[in-house]
């Protein structure tokens, strides 16, 4: 098909004199051709974004992991060493009310993050289509 348009593109330039349909075609084709291009841009672009957020989110799942681990022996730390000058029972309490009260805090925070994310979109390929919107209209007037 490359081959077909520069041959065609050759012999326009031999022959400048062309009619509307033949410029229309030839401007349909291109067009075509413009519109296939920026979609595998941002299909190339989203697959990307993927793979990034797909390995970040393993690596953070496995560093929660091993955090819940570590709070879980932190927590069985601070129960010990309260029960020296408490009863076990209410150290164990006041540890539990503290993990409560941190995890209320950030589910509060980690809501208002997600409020505010905005979708993954392929921004390179939506500028690039833009900047071809604006050069074929800026060609179009001309």
């Amino acid at each position: 098909m490359h081959e077909q348009s520069t041959r065609d593109h050759a012999q326009h330039r031999d022959n400048p004199q062309h009619s509307v349909g033949q410029l229309v075609e030839q401007a349909t084709a291109q067009l075509s051709d413009l519109v296939r291009q920026e979609m595998r841009l941002a299909a190339q672009e989203m697959a990307a974004k993927g793979k990034r957020a797909g390995r970040g989110g393993g690596l953070l799942g496995a560093a929660g992991a091993i955090s819940y681990v570590g709070l879980m022996a932190l927590a069985a730390t601070a129960i010990a060493a309260l029960s020296l000058a408490l009863p076990v029972w209410a150290a164990a309490l006041i540890v539990t009310g503290v993990l409560f009260a941190v995890a209320g805090v950030l589910a509060v925070m980690g809501r208002k993050q997600l409020a505010q994310a905005v979708p993954p979109v392929p921004e390179e390929a939506i500028e690039s289509v833009r900047a071809d919107v604006e050069e074929i209209k800026e060609r179009a007037h001309r």
